[in-house]
């Protein structure tokens, strides 16, 4: 028995709306006058975590290709789920109302098929997810439980947090965690959720780009952050450096047929390299040259500036993402500024800790009811 929610959301006519079904941001979606009722989304009583969304006639999606190879590479991925008619019969999904309970064409199918959707098709499911403009909001998550709530909520995507993943594990950030702890961590929020994962792999755990496509893929995750500076020491590592390393794992990819979409990190704002000046001119040329090495997205981590942000959107040739920080500017700004992308590293999971650890055990401690 599927019971609706009970309150249903008014996007009104003009203003900033947020897609509540995949969290995709659309700075100004609705037609016409009026008041709009929003999309709802809607639970099984007896499976309150089992989220369903209201199903649409899907359009087709527009995956962004960084280089000639990358369109090649997806035309063949969208080639191998099309019918003989012409259709895919197994619709990847760029639309802000669709996600993956949707994948198997009918709403009766879709939850037998979506928690057995291979991974090559969650693949190019997430990278159609990264539209300019109409930004997909991916949560980070650091355990299996906290994957499922993020699914649970009706995001399109699971990302980790590096940081956050190691804390539980009893590490410290900075690839200071076992790479095999870390892996499977990422396997158990696979197999927690059927939404697409993301894996933060910081700069890979110094694996060489055969062993790291091949365990990696292990795990069913099917996105992962790189990124180009030292984690023990912080130093920026060279462009050329960070181009080969990209190449060499994409390569390996398509050598092994593993299907990843690759999340290119610079760190020249986060690492304050040379003046301001110089660190955008830095992360302009190193995002043109990781797209052209294989990567899907480029992420400059520690850049805030509205400026800023749309100067690298509109000197990127590709998808854009930002954190979201402490939340300065809201996700319709972001979506406004033209990013593709948006995750928050381990502020959830500090956020959370944070009340436990200044609210809650002190209370407890007092003996006080740390749950009044």
């Amino acid at each position: 028995m599927i019971a609706y929610a009970s309150q249903t959301p008014t996007i009104r006519f003009g203003e900033p709306t947020i897609d509540r079904c995949a969290r995709r941001v659309h700075p100004r979606r609705c037609r016409g006058g009026g008041d709009e009722p929003a999309p709802a989304l809607f639970s099984s009583p007896a499976h309150p975590s089992s989220w369903r969304r209201r199903d649409r006639a899907p359009r087709p999606p527009i995956p962004y290709a960084s280089t000639p190879e990358r369109k090649n590479e997806m035309s063949d991925s969208l080639s191998r789920n099309t019918s003989v008619e012409g259709s895919p019969t197994v619709p990847i999904v760029s639309d802000a109302r669709q996600g993956l309970s949707s994948i198997a064409g009918t709403t009766g199918a879709a939850d037998q098929r979506a928690a057995t959707t291979p991974a090559p098709d969650k693949a190019t499911m997430l990278r159609a997810l990264h539209v300019m403009g109409a930004p997909v909001v991916i949560p980070n998550a650091w355990d299996a439980a906290s994957a499922r709530m993020v699914e649970a909520a009706g995001f399109s995507a699971v990302a980790t947090s590096s940081a956050a993943t190691s804390q539980v594990l009893g590490f410290e950030d900075g690839e200071a965690a076992p790479v095999q702890d870390i892996l499977d961590a990422a396997r158990r929020m696979v197999q927690a959720v059927r939404v697409p994962v993301t894996v933060d792999f910081e700069r890979g755990y110094g694996l060489e780009p055969t062993e790291l496509v091949e365990r990696f893929a292990a795990t069913g995750a099917v996105g992962l952050n790189l990124e180009d500076s030292d984690p023990a020491s912080g130093q920026l590592l060279s462009v050329d450096e960070q181009a080969e390393f990209l190449a060499a794992v994409r390569q390996a990819a398509r050598s092994s047929n593993v299907d990843l979409v690759i999340n290119a990190r610079t760190d020249a704002f986060l690492r304050r390299v040379g003046t301001p000046e110089e660190q955008l001119a830095t992360t302009l040329e190193r995002g043109k040259r990781y797209l052209e090495a294989g990567a899907d997205c480029v992420y400059p981590l520690g850049v805030g500036d509205p400026s800023l942000i749309r100067t690298l959107v509109g000197g990127i040739p590709g998808p854009l993402n930002v954190a979201y920080g402490r939340g300065a500017h809201s996700l319709a700004d972001l979506a406004s500024f033209g990013v593709a992308r948006i995750t928050f590293g381990p502020m959830f999971q500090r956020h959370l800790y944070s009340m436990l650890e200044s609210t809650l055990l002190p209370a407890l401690a007092a003996n006080d009811n740390p749950f009044a």
